[in-house]
Order: C-alpha cells, then structure tokens, then sequence
C-alpha cells in the first residue's frame, strides 16, 4: 500500500493531463507511489485513451519564444513562465520573454544555466526575473532552454507563444522549415525517425502494448514471448504517428512528411526541439 499522500491538487493535474476521470486518476496514482508519468502509462495499460502521452507540461503560464541567428545556423527557444494568464497575455511580459531571448541569441548561450548567468543591458537574466517577479508578485521562471544548430535553423512560434519549435535542416528552405515546424508544432512527434526514437519510448511503448493484449480475452494462451513480437509487430503504427518523417504532412495527408522533404529537394531533418506550455 502506498504511503505517499494523494492530494485533491494531484489527481486534479492528472486530470488536466489526460481527461481520465477523478476516480481513476486518484487510482492511478495511488498505484504509482504519486509518480505524475506513471501514473499516465498505468492508464493507458488499463486502455484508456488518455489526452497526453508525453507530458511537456513545464509551465502553466508564460510565454515561448523561439529565435533564429541572422544567418539561421543556430536557433533557441525559451520558456519564461508565470501563474496566471492575465500576466502572460500582457504586452509588457511577451516583450519581458523577447528580451531573454534576444540576450540568449546575443550571448550565443547554450544551457539554461548560462543564460541566466549573461547580461540583458545592466543586469543578468536572473536578476531581471528577480526584479520582475517583485514588481508583478507572481512567480516568475525561466523555466525551459533548448537549442539548435544545423546548416539551416528555423524558428516558429505557434498559439499566442503557447508553442514554440525549432528545426534543423540539412540545407537553406525558409519554406520548409516553416512548414515543418507547424508539423512539429501541431502533432508533437518524439523523434525525426524510427531510427531516432529513444530506446526507454521504444520499451516503454512495448510495455504497454503488451499489457493491454494480456487484458485480451483472444490472447488468452500466448506465450510472453510470442507476446513480444506480437508487440514488435505493432510498433510499426507507434512509428508511423508519432515519428515527424512518418507521418502524413499537413497541408497534404495524401503524401508523408518524407515525400515534401525529398519532393523540396531531398532536404533532411537533422534535429528539433518543441518547447509547450501546459
């Protein structure tokens, strides 16, 4: 039995999360000890088709900015989060958020430790958030840093900088890059590719995928073995959703992302990086 304190404020984040229900989410985590990403995967072992897979939830307020160098070799997208919508949606905040990303382009920072270490005008990015959050009187963070370098770099910034995206291609196309980061930005892929998928996702999803057949009536009698491959089997539509190359583009779901990127001149995604509030 666990003895980790269930909260009303924990079951109502799991809640938000995946739009199970307050019985199951306490449930879930009740199951888990309180683990917030376990307790997902403990409900989708049961089979329910929960709103998130993934938690990119780093804030639930702020702003996302992503930025390009002025020859799109390097890009970075931050994340300056606060407590309230009113906050966030206020001119002087966005511009707040521009500025931290302006002084991360300009100092050519490349960790979230260093970018709140440089100067933005007479004082660091850290004692900016300070003097902000004393002037506002919520909680203010720089709360995510992520960074890009690639031949060619673009930055998009999607929702009322709700999302921001950077993508790295192999060679110059401002039109695909714009195209595939709203790719990135709208169906959230793990991975450019099969190939580059984590290999904890890639053990995680099998486990899943697993527990649900044992729950299956018609797999009564098989074997752990034969379960396995059943479940290797199935990867190939984990592959297929939720990797950027794999999945149908966009603006054309009768071709794949792969198809628009060779059709563009066979540019390669070298990397991104999608930064969501919650």
């Amino acid at each position: 039995m666990s003895t980790v304190t269930i909260s009303a404020q924990d079951i109502n984040k799991l809640r938000q999360a995946t739009g199970a229900g307050m019985m199951d989410c306490r449930k879930a985590l009740t199951e888990t000890n309180g683990d917030f990403e376990a307790a997902i995967d403990w409900l989708r072992k049961q089979g329910q088709k929960v709103a998130a897979k993934r938690s990119d939830r780093e804030a639930k307020e702020g702003v996302v900015i992503a930025k390009t160098t002025s020859d799109n070799k390097s890009g970075i997208v931050v994340c300056v989060s606060c407590e309230t919508d009113f906050v966030s949606k206020n001119a002087d905040f966005v511009a707040f958020g521009q500025t931290i990303a302006d002084a991360a382009i300009a100092n050519n920072v490349k960790s979230l430790d260093e970018l709140l270490s440089v100067k933005a005008g007479n004082a660091t990015v850290q004692e900016l958030v300070n003097d902000k959050l004393a002037s506002i009187g919520e909680k203010i963070g720089v709360t995510k840093f992520e960074r890009v370098d690639a031949p060619y770099v673009a930055s998009y910034i999607h929702g009322a900088y709700r999302i921001g995206v950077l993508v790295g291609l192999s060679k110059d196309s401002a039109e695909v890059g714009k195209d595939i980061a709203m790719q990135i930005a709208a169906l959230n892929p793990v991975a450019v590719d099969a190939a580059s998928v984590p290999a904890s996702v890639i053990s995680r999803e099998k486990d899943i995928i697993v527990e649900l057949m044992k729950q299956d009536p018609k797999m009564s009698g098989k074997t752990d073995d034969m379960l396995a491959k059943i479940a290797e089997g199935k990867m190939g539509a984990f592959f297929k959703e939720q990797t950027l190359t794999a999945q149908a583009f966009v603006k054309d779901g009768g071709k794949s992302v792969a198809d628009y990127l060779k059709e563009s001149g066979d540019i390669k995604v070298t990397e991104f990086k999608r930064v969501a509030l919650g």
